[in-house]
């Protein structure tokens, strides 16, 4: 039971490794979570992952939660939950969510505050806590913006399990693809992000970021200095340079 942190060239690869458990994250696993998304300056990207083929992340500990006896140490537990979601929206870099298998309450919100979500085409998605007497909170909160209120509201409130075409018609996923065919999908879009400048990637995200907690108004205003921010590095005249003299 550990996360494992892997690098491979300037991408970090971090892997939920419990498989016997289908992933499931207890109190130790949420906090190593949090932490795995502190990354050095030369990485581009992060994929994240479960072990193994049968789930993603299946949710949290039931176990440890139902052991959980007041309100403190139901609010220290969930807080634990918001860290690693929080660890994730706010690394520097772009965060996929490569799932495969089971992708259940805790495991379906850390999934959503991924930057870019691709599935195996027999993933399972749900968000059965009603079923276990709590209501689903946190990150559950950025669902409406993936899938609309209607849509947030059957998932939570019925507690259905959806397929991965489900999901992805529904907008939660950006792509869903075979399972064998699982880490050539994620190859092609770490190829894509390894095109763009690194320095606009990550201004790009914490724009990205911004705008989620922002009146529309606001939003487009802060593109702004966001846009005049670039020349604090020399990427963009080195790259539309090179792009100006490719076209020649």
């Amino acid at each position: 039971m550990r996360i494992e942190i892997t690098r491979e060239g300037d991408v970090r690869r971090v892997t939920i490794a419990h498989h016997g458990k289908l992933n499931t994250l207890n109190s130790e696993l949420l906090l190593q979570l949090a932490a795995a998304f502190e990354v050095e300056p030369e990485i581009r990207a992060v994929v994240l992952t479960g072990e193994g083929e049968r789930a993603f992340i299946g949710g949290a500990d039931i176990r440890e939660m139902g052991a959980i006896t007041t309100p403190a140490q139901g609010q220290a537990f969930i807080q634990r939950v918001h860290g690693a979601c929080a660890a994730i929206r706010n690394c520097r870099v772009p965060v996929i969510a490569r799932i495969q298998g089971w992708c259940l309450g805790a495991g379906l919100e850390i999934a959503a505050a991924c930057d870019l979500r691709v599935a195996a085409d027999a993933a399972k998605f749900g968000m059965p806590e009603v079923r276990v007497g709590i209501p689903s909170v946190v990150e559950a909160a950025l669902l409406p913006g993936l899938i609309g209120w209607g849509r947030t509201r059957r998932l939570l409130l019925l507690a259905e399990t959806l397929d991965a075409a489900t999901m992805e018609a529904w907008g939660f996923l950006e792509r869903v693809v075979p399972l064998h065919a699982l880490d050539g999908a994620v190859a092609e879009w770490l190829a894509l992000l390894g095109e763009a400048g690194p320095v606009a990637i990550a201004n790009q995200k914490a724009l990205i970021r911004a705008w989620e907690d922002l009146p529309l108004s606001q939003a487009i205003a802060a593109g702004i200095p966001a846009f005049a921010k670039s020349w604090e590095t020399a990427e963009p005249t080195a790259m539309m340079g090179h792009f100006l003299n490719r076209k020649r």
